[in-house]
């Protein structure tokens, strides 16, 4: 019997009884994930989604990784705090550059346009240096290696590597213009090197070609990393819209809608015209990755979609316009999508300021659908950045995030991010996370000063005077 915390629908929850051995033969997920020079990052760093000895043991997931191999813990929530300019949006943003470059540099790359990059920009020698980024995770119970390093101008180093046995077997591996290709497909291999140029990556180059042992990997970043951030929130309203076209996701949606108690009750939508409906079509299509980035167009705004939600009154169901909505209203519609989308595909959402514009309360249930089981059970991954203490919890036995799942981010006096995980700190199990990072116990907290506040105010009255 499958059980919703707040009536989510059966078609996200399978309602068969299924054991964590015979989903964790199934399951991709992220194990960590690492970048230098890219963005407010200079030196390497780190985010892993391995489970540590202090791990809550409800959070945790067991994923094989191998032939006959013991699963790997894996957690499905990581989120990150810091202070404003601190870095903690850089870290969801490098992670969506890794993407693009996967889905975009063969197909969209222009041939002699370079690598479009983000090196850290306070440093003059930093644009010498090359922009390097690395991922392990799983893919269908077989850990992947794969990376890549680049400059302004081309694919320094590549590099892939799989585990079905516990040891590396070599997919590919580039320095330069050298490519070394493993033993499987390896006809096929050499027929990408026909067509590899030096701005675009063996990997989006091999799934243009129909590579079949490379398609899953290419596969996987077309399906996860999704970043849902500001500037994102129209392509995730279209995609939440274009899901009330089909039955069992309309009822998904319908559900998360009213179950956030926004007083919505339903959704009508109205056929656009046709200019419309492409351009609804054309924002899917971005925001899954199988267009390029949007040129001038960032998708149809909400009033323009077509949608209109009914909401409870005292005379009975009403419909609003879109401009009467309120903004934590449009944006659990534009996280909507997503969501859904993660949670039945089992794949990484990233998620940049998810308390903006929302209660609290919604937010921590939405964190749960990841954590529970139950509603996820394939073992799809939350990672978000938040400003809300309130979600890092007080009591031991109610707490939201294990230890293992928080980490943190600062700036150092010379611009560059610094991110760690709060079990560095080696907070106890009796901690009150919540309080002590609000007393700056663990970093990651503003240095502010009422006296500046004061005197600047005071220099902004004396203008007036």
């Amino acid at each position: 019997m499958c059980k919703f915390s707040w009536r989510i629908p059966q078609t996200i929850c399978d309602t068969s009884p299924v054991t964590d051995e015979s989903v964790a033969r199934q399951a991709s997920v992220l194990l960590s994930f690492r970048a230098a020079n890219a963005r407010s990052f200079m030196d390497q760093f780190e985010l892993s989604l391995l489970a540590t000895g202090v791990a809550e043991r409800s959070y945790v997931r067991k994923v094989g990784w191998r032939e006959g191999g013991s699963p790997v813990s894996v957690l499905p929530v990581a989120t990150i705090f810091g202070a404003n300019g601190s870095g903690k949006s850089n870290v969801l943003k490098v992670m969506d550059d890794m993407r693009f470059q996967v889905l975009h540099s063969f197909r969209h790359g222009d041939p002699e346009g370079g690598m479009p990059r983000r090196p850290f920009a306070l440093d003059r020698e930093a644009r010498s240096l090359p922009t390097r980024f690395e991922i392990d995770l799983v893919l269908d119970g077989v850990r992947h290696e794969y990376g890549f390093s680049i400059n302004d101008e081309r694919v320094l180093e590549e590099w892939a590597f799989r585990y079905p046995k516990g040891r590396a077997a070599l997919l590919f591996q580039r320095e330069g213009d050298h490519v070394e290709v493993g033993s499987i497909e390896r006809q096929k291999s050499r027929a990408v090197l026909e067509l590899l140029r030096p701005n675009a990556l063996f990997l989006s180059t091999a799934a243009s070609a129909g590579h079949p042992a490379l398609l899953p990997l290419y596969r996987w970043f077309s399906r996860n990393l999704l970043l849902a951030e500001a500037d994102s929130r129209q392509l995730r309203q279209a995609l939440t819209t274009d899901m009330l076209n089909d039955e069992h996701r309309r009822e998904q949606v319908l559900a998360l809608l009213q179950a956030a108690d926004l007083g919505v009750t339903g959704a009508k939508k109205h056929e656009p015209d046709p200019v419309m409906q492409e351009r609804l079509r054309r924002a899917v299509r971005i925001l899954n990755g199988l267009e390029g980035e949007p040129d001038g167009d960032d998708g149809p705004t909400f009033d323009e979609l077509g949608v209109r939600l009914t909401h409870r009154s005292v005379d009975g169901d009403i419909e609003l316009d879109a401009d009467e909505e309120s903004l934590g209203t449009r944006v659990w519609f534009g996280l909507i999508g997503p969501v859904v989308k993660a949670l039945e595909a089992g794949s990484v959402f990233l998620a940049d300021e998810l308390d903006a514009s929302l209660h609290p309360a919604l937010v921590a249930e939405l964190v749960r659908l990841f954590q529970d089981p139950v509603t996820n059970p394939l073992r799809a991954q939350l990672i978000f950045n938040s400003h809300d203490a309130s979600l890092l919890g007080d009591a031991v036995g109610d707490r939201l995030l294990g230890r293992d799942q928080i980490w943190s981010t600062e700036k150092r006096n010379d611009g560059t991010t610094r991110l760690y995980p709060l079990v560095d700190l080696e907070p106890r199990k009796q901690e009150s996370i919540g309080k002590r990072y609000l007393a700056g116990r663990y970093g990651a907290t503003p240095i502010l000063s009422h006296n500046e506040f004061a005197a600047a105010a005071e220099l902004t009255t004396a203008g007036k005077s």
